[in-house]
């Protein structure tokens, strides 16, 4: 917040886990290379993000996105109906989604959301399925075996055609992410302004402070198969107040270091 603004200052804890229950979930450090890793019957996790099917899926369902477990149509600023809209036709038109459910939530298709995505060898050929996140930037691409795989699918090189091509269902169905493969991606959400607590979209600015209460603090982002409903990971950003009020804590069993981003 504005070293002007008179409001209450925040800080941002992150936690991640393999279900939406968070007392299966771990304190993210923040700022560090500490490694997160998260494994359930379906997959494996070194966040953010690599991951090995346990079982094969289609690339039309897996998806992220956000939900909520109750409904906030009643604190919606007017027009969001419209900014939905816009984000859907201008950033990503493969979105699905209604803020105005009992339960809302907005998905989008992990192929054609991803920033950049990189199809890697079996774990049998690499001897090691924790992808080393930290030691290199998540490119666009494949490695291994893996650069066989975009070939035979025609999938374009670089990240931007990429994702348009897996725009087309068909293309995503005639992907399928192998049990035992390993993928890397990365994902950011520019329209997101964690330093401000602002929903950035092309000339409709959005401050979110003003709508956040007991009950409306939280951002979840999920890693699912939406055929199945199976979850593969949660990670969650809380809005934590600043003012003495007492936090219920999360259990922290990863290594020591930043838990939480001061935000002013």
């Amino acid at each position: 917040m504005t070293s002007g603004d008179p409001g209450p200052r925040y800080k941002l804890q992150i936690t991640a886990g393999p279900t939406y229950d968070t007392s299966t979930h771990s304190l993210v450090h923040v700022n560090t290379d500490t490694n997160l890793c998260i494994e359930t019957e379906h997959a494996k996790y070194s966040l953010a993000i690599s991951f090995v099917p346990k079982k094969g899926l289609t690339g039309n369902d897996l998806v992220l996105g956000n939900d909520l477990d109750r409904p906030i149509r009643d604190r919606l600023p007017p027009g969001s109906s419209y900014a939905f809209k816009f984000i859907k036709w201008w950033v990503d038109p493969g979105l699905e989604g209604d803020i105005y459910a009992d339960k809302p939530y907005i998905y989008g298709p992990c192929l054609s959301s991803w920033n950049y995505f990189r199809v890697c060898g079996k774990e049998d050929e690499t001897g090691n399925s924790e992808a080393e996140i930290h030691e290199a930037v998540v490119e666009e691409g494949g490695e291994g075996s893996g650069q066989a795989v975009r070939e035979e699918l025609q999938i374009p090189e670089d990240n931007g055609q990429r994702q348009k091509f897996f725009l087309d269902e068909q293309k995503r169905k005639d992907f399928e992410f192998e049990p035992g493969r390993i993928y890397k991606a990365d994902f950011g959400n520019p329209y997101i302004g964690f330093s401000d607590f602002t929903i950035r979209i092309p000339g409709f600015p959005v401050p979110v402070t003003k709508y956040i209460d007991e009950k409306n603090h939280e951002l979840r982002y999920i890693l699912k198969n939406k055929t199945t409903g199976d979850i593969y990971f949660v990670v969650l950003f809380t809005l934590l107040m600043q003012n003495g009020a007492e936090v219920e804590p999360v259990k922290d069993e990863s290594a020591p270091g930043e838990a939480e981003a001061e935000v002013d």
